[in-house]
């Protein structure tokens, strides 16, 4: 039960008869009559327990963006309902005006909707909803909540998009550089032209001469349907936050990033994501179009936890997927003891059979830190970043000499570092 704003101003309008009447006997007289009042208006409200309530699924949004929830609302009974509906999200789903009138007349459905912007990647979850009907007389109310789970998914914003089309600008030269002048391993047969001064005469083609009667050369191709195997940490250390964004977050940026071009270039792309167990695992299939939004959808509900990475699982997952020589990327952050602990003991299995890059994510304050030293309190930080910069150069050597290649730039640059990466590696015919 509920009460209205009028129920307080009727209340109130009694002072004129306590002026005109000033005994105990009027206070208790119009109070009764406010009480019945209120009783037979209760009594005349529609029941939110007859209303039948349904969720439309708002699909999918990317942080930043804003979409809407829908709420069929239906009124099985013969009279009219009058009053108010909040439809509750959890404070991260960035629900606007969740409160809306209910004018719903006898038989009749509603669709009411709710603007929902994100604040958070992830799985934001709906709450309960409230229906309060009033009576004719508009002085109380029935209210009831009910149960009706939903969810928006909010998806990784992907912020590097915007240097996709000079990465693929990249792989294109890329290629009509090599189907002229690349031969050898790592490239694989792609068409035959006449001969020209200046090109290697290891590559005529002398049955194709033989039946043109003048010299013919074989052209190459980068190889394609290479595999890159993308492991994605979700362990204690990805939940930092740097740049007001965590490792996480900044990780499945580099990810998207490289999946595109990858995709695009005829590789296929995996991903694995976890700690000490797997939380996602995206195939690559024979539909690469879909692979991105397949990317996308896998990553947005991971969160990291609280636990060490189990660098012995995520290694005999890459493994479990193929023998063959592969591009591993492991998105993790450079700290020194978990690395160390962890990852630096399975590494060699890793580069025994895989070209291995360990990406991370870069904090630029540390670099400033070390930079300032006016005053007492200053040097002493300095000193802790200096500390910091050479642990990590001793974990990146380290991690070099069994055979890795280390990626560290920041949050905005790493997606294209990575990517820059991939594509010296095609360009030199070493993937």
């Amino acid at each position: 039960m509920a009460i209205s704003g009028r129920t307080v101003l009727l209340a109130l309008a009694g002072l004129v008869l306590v002026v005109l009447r000033p005994q105990q006997s009027s206070v208790g007289l119009w109070l009764c009559l406010v009480l019945a009042l209120v009783a037979v208006d209760l009594v005349l409200a529609v029941s939110p327990k007859r209303l039948e309530l349904r969720r439309e699924a708002p699909g999918q949004v990317r942080l930043g963006e804003a979409t809407t929830a829908g709420l069929l609302v239906h009124n099985p009974t013969g009279r009219g309902v009058r009053g108010t509906l909040r439809d509750a999200w959890q404070p991260s789903a960035g629900a606007g005006h969740d409160r809306h009138r209910l004018r719903l007349p006898a038989g009749e459905t509603r669709r009411l909707e709710t603007r929902l912007t994100p604040t958070r990647r992830g799985d934001r979850q709906a709450d309960r909803v409230t229906v309060r009907s009033f009576g004719p007389m508009g002085l109380a109310a029935r209210q009831r909540s009910f149960e009706l789970p939903g969810f928006v998914r909010c998806l990784p914003p992907f912020a590097s998009r915007r240097h996709l089309p000079s990465k693929l600008a990249q792989l294109r030269q890329i290629d009509g550089r090599s189907a002229v002048r690349t031969r050898g391993a790592g490239t694989e047969f792609d068409s035959l032209r006449d001969y020209v001064d200046g090109d290697d005469v290891r590559s005529i083609d002398w049955r194709a001469t033989a039946r043109r009667q003048h010299p013919v050369v074989r052209t190459w191709q980068p190889e394609r349907d290479r595999r890159i195997i993308i492991v994605l940490d979700t362990s204690r250390t990805s939940a930092g936050r740097i740049d007001d964004m965590p490792r996480l977050d900044s990780a499945m940026d580099a990810t998207l990033l490289l999946t595109a071009v990858a995709s695009r270039a005829g590789d296929r792309v995996d991903l694995i994501a976890g700690d000490r167990s797997i939380r996602a695992r995206v195939m690559s299939g024979s539909d690469r179009t879909s692979l991105l939004h397949s990317m996308v959808t896998a990553m947005a509900p991971l969160e990291a936890v609280l636990l060490e990475a189990n660098w012995n699982r995520l290694a005999g997952a890459v493994n479990s997927l193929t023998r063959r020589r592969s591009l591993v990327v492991l998105l993790t952050p450079l700290e020194p003891a978990a690395l160390e602990e962890g990852l630096l003991p399975v590494l060699p299995g890793l580069t025994q059979h895989h070209r291995v890059v360990v990406a991370s994510v870069a904090d630029r304050s540390v670099l400033d830190t070390a930079s300032a030293r006016d005053g007492a309190a200053q040097t002493y930080e300095a000193a802790a970043a200096e500390r910091t910069i050479a642990l990590r150069a001793r974990t990146t050597a380290a991690l070099e000499r069994a055979g890795a290649t280390v990626l560290d730039d920041p949050a905005d640059k790493l997606p294209v570092a990575l990517v820059d990466h991939y594509l010296l590696l095609k360009r030199q015919g070493l993937l």
